[in-house]
């Protein structure tokens, strides 16, 4: 990089753009400016915010709300007044009341039971979610943040865009979305690790949604890239389409 002020390429490095030789020539300028090593650290968070924005990841405040519901789902049957009719019975078929009311009060229990067990289920469910997203939020910034953090960005055929968010030092990646065209119900995007020309699956993206973040599962330690397929709904343990997009490590 003869005749180029090193200091001015701290945004290349921050988003990957230097080739391999002027990369590591930038690191062991890094490694003696401290003024360009604060500026590159803060060039990445900032990126990963970007990105972040973009994907959609749900507010950390969303965890907080749900918990703080839960307690005001009452699971109580709803009281049911005894019909008028029981008023008018004649006193040869007062006898068969206890037990008509008992069967009736079976069904009613049974049904609110029911009622209260569905809606518990579904506040876990969203309880559940909210933590999850709240961890992979924390998981991804984490990553960002990580001095040797790398992103690229790349065309998904078909369109949309996605970025490989890595870091060897952590051992992790995640992949930041947005625009990926709709599926139909019966498939999914599922992602992959590039490993000297074998497919290794690396997770699945949300169903239905076009943007977003997630965490590949895996390490990426001996991937030279990440991939992204089309597959049936589940997943596959080998690509059954051509690669939409592969985006290096």
């Amino acid at each position: 990089m003869t005749g180029i002020d090193l200091h001015t390429l701290t945004g290349a490095y921050a988003v990957s753009a230097l080739s391999k030789a002027e990369a590591e020539e930038f690191g062991g300028h890094l490694a003696q400016c401290p003024a360009c090593t604060q500026e590159v650290r803060e060039l990445r968070e900032t990126a990963a915010r970007l990105a972040l924005a973009v994907a959609e990841v749900p507010p950390a405040a969303m965890r907080a709300r749900v918990m703080e519901a839960l307690p005001d789902v009452r699971q109580l049957p709803p009281e049911v007044p005894p019909p008028a009719e029981v008023r008018r019975l004649q006193p040869r078929r007062r006898r068969r009341l206890p037990h008509m009311v008992a069967a009736a009060c079976l069904v009613i229990a049974a049904a609110a039971t029911g009622v209260a067990v569905n809606a518990q289920h579904e506040a876990d469910s969203r309880r559940e979610r909210a933590v999850r997203a709240e961890q992979q939020a924390q998981a991804i910034s984490a990553l960002a943040a990580a001095p040797d953090a790398a992103f690229h960005t790349g065309a998904v055929s078909g369109g949309g865009t996605a970025t490989v968010l890595s870091s060897a030092r952590l051992g992790q990646a995640a992949l930041l979305y947005h625009d990926l065209p709709k599926l139909p119900g019966a498939k999914v995007y599922e992602l992959w690790y590039s490993k000297a020309g074998t497919m290794v699956p690396a997770g699945l993206l949300d169903h239905g949604r076009s943007g977003g973040a997630t965490m590949l599962r895996g390490a990426p330690s001996g991937a030279d890239g990440v991939g992204l397929t089309v597959e049936p709904d589940g997943g596959s343990t080998t690509p059954s389409s051509a690669p939409l997009a592969v985006l290096p490590l």
